[in-house]
């Protein structure tokens, strides 16, 4: 990473951070404050993560609060989302579907009517359609996403940041698909969480055995919060070339047997696979060439050492879930 160009282009600017409270949104308000930027931070959490920064409670899902906020702002992370299981997702469609489509909606809308510089919009690994290997130039717009719902809301929005584009001449608004992240500030819901922080969680209750669905034969992409953070800072920068949207990744797939593995390595606990459950896709893995290329993106952070700075944030913040937005339980 260019850190001497990255200091200077954000230095005193006036940025916001939708979603500055959640898993990516923490790391990239700590790197935007070491980097000396006015930051606000928009959240529906009751957190304050980082003095440095400046934190509004409200809800993107309102017009006229999308425009209050924007004003008089420089550079604009649209993080914001519903983060929950594949079964959470099934159950609750419209709990993911209607809120994304209106916060993604109102706030990229009112960063183009207050003139707001640029832009960088997260979407997510599942607004690809199906495919073991997940490649920019591979996008298909006319097939259906994996993750049904709320993979479409995030298609809407790169969507109408395309047509800002093609229409506004909005050159430097910019959309990342980062793959399945996970790091300090997870969603640890044990109602709705992914598989990291789900066996996290498992393992710090010391169930015995910690039961795994599936054979733990699906490969994964997992990546680092802090790793994908410096990824969107320098989307912002540098752009996303030729392509809508850059990847994400960790630079690798694993096998489900492999994380548990990785755990085991720093952790003791027994374990079995439930093999008359569903293991979900077979391989869901990013290929973060062009990323690496335009934005000199090239995680650092090894699985082991990520999942231990995971588990050692957990063991202090095992109950911050209960003071954060849960749009699956209304």
């Amino acid at each position: 990473m260019k850190i001497k160009k990255t200091k200077n282009f954000y230095k005193n600017k006036k940025v916001i951070v939708t979603g500055g409270t959640g898993l990516i949104g923490r790391a990239i308000v700590k790197k935007l404050c070491d980097y000396n930027a006015k930051v606000t931070v928009i959240s529906l959490d009751k957190l304050i993560l980082d003095k440095r920064a400046k934190y509004i409670y409200g809800d993107l899902c309102s017009f006229d609060f999308c425009k209050k906020i924007t004003r008089k702002t420089d550079y604009a992370f649209h993080i914001s989302g519903i983060k929950g299981s594949v079964k959470a997702t099934l159950e609750k469609p419209a709990s993911f579907f209607v809120p994304l489509l209106m916060m993604n909606t109102n706030f990229l809308e009112a960063c183009r009517i207050n003139k707001v510089k640029r832009l960088v919009y997260t979407s997510s690994i599942g607004a690809y359609s199906s495919m073991s290997v997940f490649k920019e130039e591979s996008a298909n717009i006319e097939k259906s996403p994996m993750d049904m719902y709320p993979g479409w809301a995030k298609r809407m929005a790169e969507l109408q940041i395309i047509s800002y584009k093609k229409q506004y001449k909005l050159k430097n608004y910019f959309v990342v698909r980062p793959c399945n992240v996970y790091g300090p500030g997870d969603n640890f819901d044990p109602k709705n969480a992914m598989v990291i922080p789900t066996l996290i969680r498992r393992i710090y209750r010391k169930e015995n055995p910690v039961v795994i669905w599936g054979d733990g034969s699906a490969i994964r992409d997992f990546a680092f919060s802090d790793d994908v953070a410096d990824g969107v800072i320098n989307t912002l920068i540098y752009g996303t070339g030729k392509y809508d949207f850059l990847n994400l990744g960790g630079g690798r797939g694993y096998k489900i047997k492999d994380l548990v593995k990785a755990l085991r390595s720093f952790l003791n606990f027994n374990y079995k696979f439930d093999s008359s459950k569903n293991s979900g896709w077979p391989k869901r893995v990013m290929s973060i060439k062009n990323s690496n290329k335009i934005i000199k993106f090239n995680p650092k952070t090894s699985l082991t050492e990520g999942l231990q700075k995971t588990w050692d944030w957990y063991i202090t913040n095992s109950k911050e879930f209960v003071k954060r937005k849960n749009y699956l339980s209304e």
